[in-house]
């Protein structure tokens, strides 16, 4: 057994069992979102945004669904790599942008401001 499995997803009946009307609201947005009649943005940008979103939240669901639906919408492997290393710079870039914040605190820390404003 495996911590995520693919057939996890019939767990679902529970939390909509606890939660019916959220559940169901967050499923018809998501599908308004994801294939709503008034898109202008190609399903295949939509599955690759989607599979660059899910490497950065590490949703191993995620990754499994959207990068199977980019590819039945046209996607290509050059272009699933494309996102990946998109993906990666961005978040290796979240981490650089927060370091000027924690050189900050450093910074006031070393001079005795203990504020964080």
């Amino acid at each position: 057994m495996s911590y995520h499995e693919h057939t996890d997803y019939r767990y679902a009946k529970h939390i909509h069992a606890g939660a019916p009307a959220s559940f169901e609201a967050f499923t018809a947005w998501d599908a308004q979102v994801m294939r709503g009649d008034d898109k202008v943005v190609p399903p295949k940008y939509t599955e690759l945004m989607a599979v660059a979103v899910a490497l950065t939240t590490q949703c191993p669901y995620c990754i499994e669904a959207h990068t199977a639906a980019a590819q039945s919408a046209g996607a290509t492997k050059q272009e699933l790599a494309e996102t990946i290393m998109i993906a990666a710079a961005l978040r290796a870039g979240g981490g650089v942008a927060h370091g000027f914040m924690a050189m900050k605190f450093f910074d006031r820390a070393e001079n005795g401001d203990a504020t964080h404003a």
